[in-house]
């Protein structure tokens, strides 16, 4: 296939039956995002039947490409992996489970074919319509002023797993990022505005996945991570 105008990662580790909804639903919302399009499954290490089952819904359609890995990489791993590997001048991922309405694609990938770097989808911007416990709503919106307070950053949400990239730009900075797993997001938008790159953000509708919870182990890693990109970035 040559290569496509836009492409779309799902990082997927253990998600076959949400795959069984993900890969049709993003085929046909791409439809209508991009004449040429690929969607990449970057499946990280699953042992569930989520390789196989990409693999065969590939055979019927070569615009869904498997990207399998034996071990576990981590989502951040997984993404600089896809990312590296795709074909599109505009890149996109989101969470596999459509968390994030699909309708607030096609404005994603359209600010960054108008020049943005970076797109990002905010659950916390006037407009944003969100669905999810309190315990979540409280700790998202203590890190991401703990993120804009320590880190410098102007957004308002920086983990909404619904972003999109002008690749050149990406691949730019992706050396410089460290997190190989939930902090990716954090780090690339930092990174990203400390180049000088502009990034533009929209408020999303989005409801909580079955399932996702808020450990406080959690919101220590995430914690020590902002402080730990901090000395990176300033005094390492």
């Amino acid at each position: 296939m040559d290569e496509p105008e836009l492409t779309a990662v799902l990082p997927v580790f253990n998600d076959r039956a949400a795959l069984e909804r993900a890969v049709p639903v993003s085929i046909e919302v791409l439809e209508a995002c991009a004449d040429t399009f690929e969607l990449v499954v970057a499946e990280d290490g699953s042992t569930d039947g989520s390789a196989e089952f990409v693999a065969a819904y590939a055979e019927r359609d070569p615009r869904v490409r498997l990207l399998h890995s034996d071990e576990r990489l981590g989502r951040g791993r997984a993404l600089n992996r896809a990312f590296i590997a795709s074909g599109g001048r505009v890149v996109c991922y989101y969470d596999v489970d459509l968390a994030t309405d699909m309708r607030h694609l096609a404005p994603l990938v359209d600010a960054v074919r108008d020049g943005a770097a970076m797109a990002t989808g905010s659950r916390l911007m006037p407009g944003s319509v969100i669905v999810r416990s309190g315990g979540r709503e409280f700790a998202s919106r203590g890190y991401n002023l703990l993120v804009r307070s320590v880190l410098g950053s102007r957004l308002h949400d920086h983990q909404c797993g619904f972003k999109a990239f002008d690749r050149a730009r990406l691949l730019s900075i992706l050396g410089q990022v460290r997190a190989t797993h939930w902090f990716w997001d954090t780090e690339v938008l930092v990174r990203g505005q400390r180049a000088g790159y502009r990034v533009v953000e929209l408020p999303v509708r989005w409801t909580e996945g079955p399932g996702t919870t808020v450990r406080p182990r959690d919101v220590v890693e995430m914690g020590s991570a902002v402080f730990r990109l901090w000395w990176q970035l300033h005094v390492a």
